[in-house]
């Protein structure tokens, strides 16, 4: 065999391990603002450590966990160079599908794997999921930064993350609690939030727009409209539980919060389909809202079916919650005086079969063989 002149080692193969050195020095500060006291040890170890002593409280503990990522968003991120705003949205995608449970979110790690480490962006990103976990009210206990070299190129990365929340089990939000004659609360989205920036992405490409272009209806560049971070509804929805208790006094499900429903990927139908029990239907009606712009110009730009529209984007609504009837006005004044804008969505009803021949007609979405929704009339 014969032997090489040329000296390798892991740095000319591409990775820098003193560049990620240098990029968790530059998030440490970040990291540690989201511990409380229930983090232990501090940032660097093989593992996060959570103390789970307050956990004695409670009669029946159920974890909740989810992973997610934050998809093509971050090819928009990357275009323009602007690295702060991707880590909120992945913490938005990850927790709030968490607090769908009534759990509250404990701890949270991340995953970045980066075809070069460039410490300055590697810890933008950090910071900004140090940012959404603040907002959520979780720590982040711990990630990963993995360079890539050959597979991912330089200026390219990936970013994931999962957490862990807690729930007191008869306290447990489901499709069992939800009731004819409910109420669903639309919670106003920030944007585009994380899903269906492939359409997006595509209709801006079909047209040749670049990311610098003012415009006008947005009031500023489409860049920055599409940099939008998501909206994180996690310590609303745990305000909302709080103010109006899962529970009554007997134990049995009460006057107050029935279910929430994450509004993501599929659209807002797909998705209150998922939390509704069989036999209901969640009656959603358009005109309670306006389009926000940006959804009104993908639509337009690359002349999207409006059904297209509906199952890809959120078109304005981010989460919506199922309340019982007798508490929808003060959950929807307290909501907006949190400074989130909220209004009546519609009800849910038995499923009669009336308008399941409409094409606007969800069922068993997201493989959940569960309620219906169905979106009626016409949008402001």
């Amino acid at each position: 065999m014969s032997e090489s002149t040329q000296q390798v080692t892991y740095a000319s193969a591409g990775v820098d391990v003193e560049a990620g050195d240098r990029a968790v020095e530059l998030m440490k500060d970040a990291i540690k603002a989201t511990h409380g006291a229930g983090v232990v040890g501090g940032v660097g170890g093989f593992a996060g450590l959570f103390d789970l002593t307050a956990l004695k409280e409670f009669k029946k503990p159920y974890l909740a966990t989810s992973t997610d990522g934050v998809g093509t968003k971050v090819a928009i991120a990357q275009a323009l160079d602007i690295h702060h705003t991707i880590g909120h949205d992945l913490v938005g995608m990850v927790v709030d599908d968490i607090v769908v449970t009534g759990a509250k979110p404990l701890f949270m790690t991340d995953y970045i794997a980066t075809g070069k480490v460039v410490p300055e962006r590697i810890a933008d990103i950090v910071r900004g999921v140090a940012e959404g976990c603040s907002l959520a009210g979780t720590a982040l206990v711990g990630g990963e930064t993995a360079e890539h070299p050959g597979l991912l190129a330089e200026n390219e990365y990936d970013v994931a993350g999962a957490a862990t929340g807690i729930v007191e089990a008869d306290e447990l939000l489901g499709p069992d609690r939800v009731r004819q004659g409910d109420v669903l609360i639309a919670m106003a989205s920030s944007g585009i939030h994380s899903n269906g920036y492939s359409l997006v992405r595509k209709v801006i490409n079909v047209a040749g727009w670049p990311l610098d272009r003012q415009v006008d209806e947005l009031g500023r560049t489409l860049g920055e409209e599409l940099l939008e971070p998501t909206r994180i509804y996690t310590a609303d929805c745990l305000n909302l539980i709080e103010a109006f208790p899962v529970n009554g006094e007997d134990g049995q499900t009460g006057s107050g919060i029935r279910g929430f429903s994450h509004v993501t990927g599929g659209g807002l139908a797909a998705n209150l389909a998922r939390v509704l029990p069989t036999g209901t239907v969640g009656l959603v009606d358009r005109s309670t809202w306006e389009i926000p712009a940006i959804f009104q110009l993908v639509g337009e730009l690359g002349s999207v079916p409006q059904a297209d529209l509906e199952r890809t984007l959120n078109l304005g609504v981010g989460m919506i919650a199922v309340v019982d009837p007798s508490v929808a006005d003060a959950a929807v004044k307290r909501l907006n005086d949190r400074g989130l804008p909220s209004w009546i969505l519609g009800t849910v009803e038995a499923d009669d079969g009336a308008h399941r021949n409409s094409a606007d007609y969800v069922q068993g979405a997201k493989g959940v063989d569960g309620g219906a929704a169905v979106l009626l009339n016409s949008y402001k």
